[in-house]
């Protein structure tokens, strides 16, 4: 088992660091007359971005290696990722320097998400005290997996769990999930996606697809 598990654990390292220097081999080879006019790419974030991912995405598989059931079965991994950031907000694109990242594996309709996020405009709304209507119970944090496209806006699924850290407006998130068959024909074809919300940014402030890795 520890050894299955390293074996991913370095696949994964492999393939943050693989996406990274593609990225920058991109910009750096883009035409002269087109430089001026490509968004500048943060490699340092950039970097931070693929390594956090490689990280969640370990921590999910380790809890399913842990819980071992599928695994003793032979059953593998399917690996998602979101990359959140206030441009995929829909309709209407929030305007903050946050983002957010979440790695999740999936082993039959068991899915487990690990992630974080950083710099929000104001802390997460509340929705005890700023409820949706009608309430729904089942909203316990303000960061949500919401089914439907990138150019959409679809039916709350599930609330993750929140560590926020003391500053207010960053901190960590995790989810274990039983997904339904009409969840999971969702996830496999791109048609879930996270959401935060804050205070400032009821709507949402970060969103990002769970896109599935090759």
């Amino acid at each position: 088992m520890i050894k299955v598990f390293k074996k991913y654990q370095k696949l994964l390292f492999s393939m943050a660091i693989g996406i990274t220097i593609c990225l920058l081999a991109i910009n750096i080879s883009a035409p002269a007359q087109s430089y001026n006019r490509a968004p500048k790419i943060n490699v340092s974030q950039l970097i931070n971005t693929t390594i956090s991912l490689a990280t969640y995405q370990q921590q999910a598989e380790a809890e399913l290696i842990s819980q071992g059931n599928l695994i003793s079965q032979g059953a593998s991994f399917t690996r998602f990722a979101a990359i959140l950031s206030g441009a995929e907000v829909y309709p209407n694109p929030a305007t903050t320097n946050a983002s957010g990242v979440l790695g999740a594996a999936l082993i039959g309709d068991r899915l487990i998400v690990r992630g974080s996020f950083y710099g929000l405009n104001s802390p997460l709304r509340d929705y005890a005290t700023d409820p949706v209507a009608p309430p729904n119970p089942n909203i316990t944090s303000g960061v949500h997996i919401h089914k439907g496209s990138a150019n959409a806006n679809g039916p709350f699924q599930y609330a993750l769990q929140v560590q926020v850290n003391s500053d207010g407006v960053s901190g960590n998130v995790k989810g274990e999930y039983k997904l339904t068959d009409e969840q999971l024909q969702a996830l496999n074809s791109g048609g879930l996606y996270v959401d935060i919300h804050t205070k400032s940014n009821r709507a949402g402030e970060l969103r990002g697809i769970l896109n599935a890795q090759s």
